[in-house]
């Protein structure tokens, strides 16, 4: 009678109801529907244990399940080894062997009657990220170029953070000249002298997950000039004019323009017809600009425009704010439709740019190109799910229709039985077809009406109408009847009265509702004239009943079957029931859950451990909630027996040399089944020993004791209670405990392969544990020099029982001294005898600097500092030269071989009068010539004068004798300081028109010899700078550019006192008066 009864309502629900959705009870025969599903993507990190791939549905008949990966039909447990959920299709993947579960996944579930198909999901398995490993050649330019530095950071899980930094981990100062670009690379808009560094890094930060990479480092050297020219504005990012971004609404709008140039240009942004939203933010020192939660109103032309002294130069960035699909206004519903009548499936959505909407039919594709199904004159075989599926190129969306078609006589008679409510004093019965009466008493008179659906409705019931009342149903297919009993309970009672009701401008609201307020409820308007009337029929959902009538049966030595009747489920069908237990024995009071059944079925049948004393309860759960449990049962006593599982998770570690220590993990109190549990522990030499160690245990360790060292062994671990043994265990495999290496390699040869690089081999050390090979290397003194140097020690470890390696990183021209050991976990062996051997000699480093110093006429002096590292024996240095032009064109190379090692300066004669010469400088030993230093230098059209000493205590020097409009290079010289070298030097220009009063009364303004020209001079110590230089260059032990206050410019000039204030500004000669 309760299928008849729910099947009634389920029909009477859907053919009264205006809405498409459908909450048909799972009594009803239905199709499938996805109730549950992951949300993807799922990111699956590595330290994270576990991830489900949800998937569960209600139909009836209960659906099966299966899966695709990639778009092909995968078996969970056998392609992927992993195990499906009892009862829905959701399966977990655990964290090993991750790489082979990345893939979308898409899940079916089906039954007789159709298939529902859930979204895509794809599951992403990030790999650790890593920059390439690659040598960068040095980055050179002159002063006032722009430099781009690349970082190419590696993809990773967002969010992902760039930083630059030193090798020492300081952050790369960033101001208007110099900042990072939204993609990671830095951009320096005109390089400077200070730019110039070894250790530019570039760091990649991923929180999620706690990595943080660097790449390898680069290198700038910035080429000093007399004078940085002037130039306009150019855009480095972006390139073009014009650039178009598209992004999703509610993303950050991120628009970025970095410029080179020199002044340093700023940059302006506008857009085009209209202001800047006030939501706009500029960062980055202004070239960056961003807008937040970016909307349809942001779409537009945004310019940004580089300026500086010169010119300008400006970008356009077409924004176009766009939308992932979306329903509109919701996803196709399911409907319920009769035989022969037009069923419209719509399938509505916007999204920007248009989607496209395809259609399935249980999974399977359609030939359907429109927005809208139409099933002309629908047939019972037209019922199936049908999947529409919406997408751009910024995602899709999936959405599930159950279209169920049925005969329009189809549904059966339905006679509800209800108490009556006193204040109403009126009955309903509903029904779907109309009423016969064949019973001894007539149901007729003026307090009976029978609608055209079916319904009786009784007015004014009484006690006298309480009885049975039998309700008929015909259609084509045959004739059937249910019977209704009618209990009509009177009673007086006192009611208190709260106010729930409140009626405000013909809006009712009612507070606090309860399942006392569903039914129908009917407005009417009345006017002198006329008056209409609307009715709305409330439905109150809310968590379902208890299960009633909870029982026993089958009842065997381990297991039980339980029975119960569903609760009332207030209109939101029940979709699952829950059963627990709780046992007297081990923890008494505490309810633990045993098992989960379909929403559908209302038996269970309950696999039991032994030895405990059950009861149960079972609790419903719908789509509002999770109800009452119900009553518990009676106690339940399930027989002793034998355990029927072995200890899990072993683990075998050897703490300490000649023993094993064994764990495991105990079975749980109520696993044991009996009284009397213990564990035989067995154990054997893998490959060894055929007979089995035995030892009986009641606790879940055991120490195993004068094994021999790092042997493998067999381990099984068997449970066993008063009632018998378990069922037969796994084998697992594990080592004994390590000792201390005590043997060292023999035979260490080592055979040196070039300057750098050295290949080891020795005699494998035959020890029973698991060793590695480390190779240890200290540099003992240079071949240069006889004195010894602090010692410099490196070691390599090397994987596996290996017998040779390669050794890199050594110094040319030096003598070494190297061993080899093993270790372990317990420790470091001994070392082998100590080899020594000497690597031989290279070439040397990149001299530190070459200058053009006192240009005259026809020669010009180079002055240069020997190489740090000469690598061998310095025999020399070969200078090459060729005449320029200024399109670079380049003259035939001429070549000096400067044959003493001592010689830091050379006079090149014979040169041509006003010419430009690329000069390169090698230093040289046996082997050759090192890298080479490239300088730029020109000779002049008149012979240079020297003046006389510059008095050291003030801050200027005059000139004179000079001839009016005339171009002169000036030139400070540190006399005897590597013969003449300038520290200072600058190009001039002497006024045509000048006053008498300044020929007589020269001022220091009227010469140009200010701050910007002649920098901030030390009146205390004037050759500080150049004397800290001198030393550097002559051998000192500092490495070149670690010191700030003492070291040389690229160009030859000293960086210190007199380098401070140093004019850059400009290209154009200094009036000077004569």
């Amino acid at each position: 009678m309760r299928s008849l009864w729910s099947l009634g309502l389920a029909f009477l629900l859907a053919l009264t109801s205006r809405a498409g959705g459908l909450e048909i009870p799972l009594e009803v025969e239905q199709l499938p529907t996805i109730t549950v599903q992951t949300a993807g993507p799922v990111i699956a990190l590595p330290f994270e244990g576990s991830f489900s791939m949800r998937c569960e549905a209600k139909g009836n008949p209960q659906p099966v399940y299966r899966w695709t990966k990639d778009g092909q039909a995968i078996d969970p447990l056998f392609d992927l080894g992993v195990k499906k959920e009892r009862n829905n299709g959701s399966f977990v993947i655990h964290s090993e062997r991750l790489a082979q579960f990345q893939g979308m996944y898409q899940c079916y579930a089906s039954n007789n009657l159709g298939t529902a198909v859930s979204e895509e999901i794809e599951l992403i398995v990030p790999s650790t990220p890593k920059f390439p490993k690659e040598k960068i050649a040095p980055i050179v330019v002159k002063e006032g170029q722009p430099v781009i530095l690349e970082c190419n950071p590696p993809q990773g899980i967002p969010p992902r953070k760039i930083y630059w930094m030193t090798i020492g981990l300081q952050h790369i100062e960033q101001d208007e000249r110099v900042s990072m670009g939204h993609d990671g690379n830095l951009y320096i808009s005109n390089a400077l002298e200070k730019d110039s560094r070894r250790d530019y890094c570039c760091f990649a930060a991923f929180s999620v997950i706690r990595t943080i990479v660097r790449k390898t480092a680069m290198s700038v050297v910035v080429k000093s000039s007399y004078a940085i020219p002037e130039r306009r504005p150019s855009l480095l990012v972006p390139s073009g004019v014009q650039s178009e971004v598209r992004l999703l609404k509610g993303e950050e709008l991120v628009l970025e323009c970095i410029a080179e140039g020199f002044p340093t240009p700023v940059i302006e942004w506008t857009k085009t017809t209209e202001k800047l939203p006030k939501r706009a933010n500029l960062k980055n020192y202004g070239k960056r600009l961003t807008i937040n939660n970016i909307e349809e109103e942001d779409d537009g032309k945004y310019t940004c425009e580089a300026r500086n002294s010169v010119g300008d130069t400006v970008h356009y960035f077409n924004v176009m704010v766009e939308e992932p699909p979306r329903w509109q206004p919701e996803p196709p519903k399911g409907q319920l439709a009769v035989v022969g009548s037009d069923v419209h499936i719509k399938c509505s959505a916007s999204g920007k740019p248009r989607p496209v909407i395809s259609w399935r039919k249980n999974g399977q594709p359609l030939d359907v190109l429109d927005d809208t199904i139409v099933l002309h004159r629908a047939r019972p075989e037209d019922s199936a799910v049908y999947q529409c599926e919406v997408s751009n190129r910024h995602g899709t969306i999936l959405a599930n229709a159950n279209i169920m078609i049925i005969s329009q006589y189809w549904t059966l008679a339905l006679c509800v039985c209800v108490y009556l409510y006193l204040l109403k004093k009126q009955l309903l019965f509903l029904g779907s077809s109309k009423i016969k009466d064949d019973t001894t008493e007539s149901v007729e008179g003026e307090r009976f009406s029978v609608f055209k659906n079916g319904s009786l409705q009784i007015n004014q019931a009484g006690k006298e109408d309480s009885g049975e009342y039998v309700c008929f149903a015909t259609n084509s297919e045959g004739k059937s009847a249910i019977t209704a009993l009618l209990d009509v309970k009177v009673s007086l009672y006192k009611c208190a009265f709260i106010i729930r009701y409140f009626l405000d401008d013909g809006m009712l609201q009612i507070i606090n509702v309860n399942q006392s307020d569903k039914g129908t409820y009917t407005c009417t308007a009345r006017t002198n004239l006329d008056q209409d009337t609307a009715s709305a029929l409330v439905t109150v959902l809310d968590v379902p009943d208890a299960p009633e009538d909870v029982e026993l049966s089958e009842q065997k030595s381990w297991s039980v079957r339980l029975a119960w009747v569903p609760g009332d489920d207030h209109n939101s069908s029940t979709t699952e029931f829950i059963v627990e237990y709780e046992e007297s024995q081990w923890d008494p009071g505490t309810w633990r859950e045993l098992q989960r059944v379909p929403g559908n079925q209302v038996t269970a049948l309950l696999t039991l451990h032994g030895h405990l004393n059950y009861q149960f309860r079972v609790y419903a759960v719908n789509g509002i909630g999770k109800g009452p449990p119900s009553n518990p049962t009676d106690r339940y006593k399930t027989l002793p027996a034998a355990p029927d599982k072995n200890p899990e998770n072993i683990q075998i570690q050897g703490h300490l040399p000649h023993q094993m220590d064994i764990s495991w993990e105990p079975l749980l109190p109520v696993e044991h089944n009996g009284p009397g549990l213990e564990y035989k522990l067995s154990y054997r030499k893998l490959g060894v020993e055929d007979i089995w160690k035995e030892h009986l245990v009641k606790r879940h360790a055991f120490v195993i004791k004068n094994t021999p060292t790092f042997i493998p062994y067999e381990i099984k671990i068997q449970s066993r209670n008063s009632h018998g043994w378990g069922p037969e265990p796994k084998v697992v495999t594990g080592y004994s405990g390590e000792d201390l290496p005590t043997a060292s390699p023999q035979d260490v040869a080592v055979e040196v392969l070039n300057t750098t690089l050295l290949r080891v081999s020795w005699t494998r050390v035959s020890l029973h544990f698991l060793s590695l090979p480390q190779v240890h290397w200290l540099r003992k003194r240079s071949l240069l020099h006889s004195n010894r140097i602090p010692e410099e020690r490196h070691f390599l470890t090397f994987p596996g029982n290996r017998s040779h390696a390669m050794v890199p990183g050594l110094r040319p021209f030096s003598e070494y001294r190297l061993t080899v050991n093993v270790f372990n976990k317990r420790g470091n062996g001994p070392n082998s005898d100590p080899v020594t051997f000497q690597t031989p000699e290279g070439v040397p480093e990149q001299v530190p600097i070459l200058t053009v110093s006192n240009a005259q006429r026809d020669s010009i002096t180079l002055v240069w500092a020997p190489p740090f590292e000469a690598n061998g024996i310095l025999t020399g240095y070969l200078l090459q030269y060729q005449l320029i032009n200024e399109t670079l064109a380049m003259g035939d190379m001429q070549e000096v071989n400067v044959s003493s090692a001592d010689t830091t300066q050379w006079l090149l004669q014979d040169l041509g009068e006003m010419s430009k010469y690329m000069f390169y400088l090698s230093a040289c030993t046996r082997v050759g010539c090192g890298p080479q230093r490239m300088e730029e230098g020109s000779t002049v059209t008149e012979a240079s004068e020297i003046s006389e000493a510059v008095n050291t205590s003030k801050n200027f020097h005059l000139i004179d004798g000079l001839e009016p409009g005339t171009v002169y290079t000036v030139r400070l010289l540190a006399k005897s300081r590597l013969d003449n070298a300038s520290i200072f030097e600058d190009v001039i220009q002497t006024r045509v028109k000048v006053k008498e009063k300044e020929d007589l009364h020269p001022e220091v303004e009227s010469q140009g010899m200010n701050d910007d020209t002649f920098c901030d001079y030390s009146e205390e110590n004037p050759l500080k700078a150049s004397q800290c230089s001198l030393d550097r260059s002559m051998g000192g032990d500092s490495d070149y550019g670690d010191e700030e206050e003492c070291q040389f410019n690229e160009d030859g000039s000293f960086i210190g006192e007199y380098s401070g204030h140093k004019n850059r500004g400009s290209a154009r000669p200094s009036p000077v008066t004569a």
